[in-house]
């Protein structure tokens, strides 16, 4: 006997634009990489508890997002990696980008965090532009 399929399961970014950075608010990192893995998106994750300056947050999130040892390390590195590779390496499926605990100190001052956030502004922008889904969640330490 045929069993009845399942309606899919809501995923948590319902009612989220496609292209956009905001803060995690609500969301759960786990929810949210669930949701990656229900829409085939990539999921891209960085917990930056321990940074304390730019360099250190350009560090970590090249370790975690596993850019080329080439890397930069550089907020133009950043948005390249984000972008330009992906896309040339075929069609892409979307992404969810995770970016917990960005520091607020005083070697990664308000304009710091701003200048990372519009990367992943940018970056949803490229992406948009493309027909892409980029969704970025942040939050601050």
């Amino acid at each position: 006997m045929d069993q009845p399929q399942r309606p899919p399961q809501e995923t948590p970014l319902k009612g989220v634009r496609t292209n956009i950075v905001q803060s995690i608010r609500a969301f759960h990192v786990h929810d949210l990489q669930d949701a990656a893995a229900q829409l085939g998106q990539h999921f891209l994750y960085a917990n930056l508890a321990n940074a304390q300056t730019k360099q250190d947050v350009l560090d970590m999130i090249a370790a975690q997002f596993t850019f080329p040892a080439h890397f930069g390390k550089n907020f133009d590195a950043l948005y390249d990696c984000m972008t330009d590779p992906l896309h040339k390496s075929g069609p892409q499926p979307g992404f969810i980008v995770v970016l917990e605990q960005i520091p607020a100190t005083a070697k990664f001052d308000k304009e710091a965090r701003e200048q990372l956030l519009d990367i992943f502004r940018d970056a949803a922008d490229y992406w948009n532009d493309r027909k892409i889904p980029f969704r970025c969640f942040y939050s601050f330490r």
